[in-house]
């Protein structure tokens, strides 16, 4: 490790965020730069040689090797407390990157059933199709966890907060549970990002991110990550990536990059802002439950406070009238924008049951407890009492 690097790795988060993983090229640009090229040229047919075949690191092709990409990647890594970082171009597409690097057919998942619709639905659809089979499981009962867990069981699978109804695993627990029977825990970090949350200190061994959220921070730009060791991200699911090809685009990197230099102040402000709604929400007649961490109505509260360093800008609500009053309080808003994307600057609101777990069937949205009379909203970074107001006209 170089004196620079050293240094780097003393640095607090916050100076990480806007430094960390930055190579100035020649021209000595003060912002990190875009190569927005397909390729890269060889000095010789030797060094091409060395290149691709792993001898000499290296830029080969932007599939898997560019500059702007791994600039992205090493800030991410450093933030979230890894040895490498993987980036790819969706979420989802990070969420496959790990299944299809890691895993083989005649291996087992254990999930959560707190996940993401698309989620469920590409392990019961796809995995399933390659003979990778999946358990679902409460994401709070570490029993359930563990009764679930085969012999063939090789990856741990949550969200924690989760989507979109804030729940909480102490992830400690459960990597003691991985780490008993040989098992991956892997921990989408989407929701907290690395500003409140570090799942690998507290034993995951993979974190992964769809950086279009709380990353990019303004809605801008589609990608994921998974970070991890050099093993299993570096070798396992980077090999997945060059061969199979979802990548991140440079332009892209250089968005989210941007993003990262001010995702602690904006997670900061986003809890802030959440928590003072969804103790105004819990006070409104109409509503029947608030989820959100930060509340001491929240059953996993304490947990919340321990291994994080705040409780996030997401919340649901479930209003009494079901969908329709649902739907009518969505329809009567004039500042929340109407979307299923999360994690923006602007406050976002939509029904669940009927979009993020709309492929979902009666059975499995009423196991993880989506309601037809469920909202979800990010709360933005607006005036809070603007966001009231536009709350309460559909009220």
């Amino acid at each position: 490790m170089s004196d620079y690097d050293q240094l780097e790795a003393e640095w607090a988060f916050a100076t990480q965020a806007v430094r960390a993983g930055q190579e100035r090229t020649h021209e000595n640009e003060h912002s990190e730069p875009i190569f927005p090229t397909s390729s890269f040229v060889f000095s010789s047919a030797a060094e091409a040689a060395a290149r691709f075949s792993g001898e000499q690191p290296g830029n080969i092709y932007s599939r898997f090797t560019n500059p702007t990409v791994r600039t992205f990647e090493q800030r991410l890594a450093r933030l979230e407390g890894a040895e490498c970082c993987v980036a790819t171009a969706s979420g989802m597409s990070a969420i496959l990157a790990t299944c299809l690097g890691i895993l083989k057919t005649g291996d087992h998942i254990v999930s959560s059933r707190s996940i993401f619709g698309t989620t469920t639905v590409l392990f019961t659809n796809f995995m399933a199709k390659l003979g990778i089979e999946t358990t679902f499981v409460e994401l709070s009962d570490l029993d359930a966890w563990q009764q679930a867990i085969q012999k063939n069981t090789r990856l741990l699978f949550l969200e924690t907060p989760s989507n979109p109804l804030t729940e909480i695993v102490d992830i400690k627990a459960l990597s003691e549970i991985s780490k008993q029977h040989g098992c991956l825990l892997a921990v989408d970090n989407c929701f907290c990002t690395p500003a409140l949350q570090l799942p690998i200190k507290l034993g995951a061994d993979i974190v992964i991110h769809s950086a279009t959220k709380y990353i990019d921070g303004q809605g801008r730009c589609m990608g994921g990550a998974v970070c991890g060791t050099e093993e299993i991200v570096g070798t396992d699911v980077y090999s997945f990536l060059r061969t199979a090809g979802p990548t991140m685009s440079a332009f892209n990197a250089w968005v989210f990059l941007k993003g990262l230099e001010t995702l602690d102040i904006r997670m900061k402000a986003h809890s802030h802002n959440a928590l003072a709604i969804a103790q105004w929400l819990e006070q409104q007649p109409q509503v029947a439950r608030v989820y959100h961490p930060g509340l001491e109505s929240h059953p996993q509260h304490q947990l919340a406070k321990n291994q994080q360093s705040g409780f996030g800008g997401l919340l649901s609500f479930e209003l009494k009238g079901g969908k329709d009053a649902g739907w009518a309080m969505i329809d009567a808003t004039q500042i929340c924008s109407i979307t299923a994307n999360l994690g923006d600057t602007k406050t976002t609101i939509t029904h669940p049951a009927t979009t993020t777990h709309g492929r979902l069937t009666p059975e499995q949205r009423q196991q993880s407890g989506i309601a037809d009379g469920l909202i979800r909203i990010a709360v933005g970074l607006e005036d809070i009492d603007d966001i009231k107001q536009d709350l309460a006209r559909g009220m």
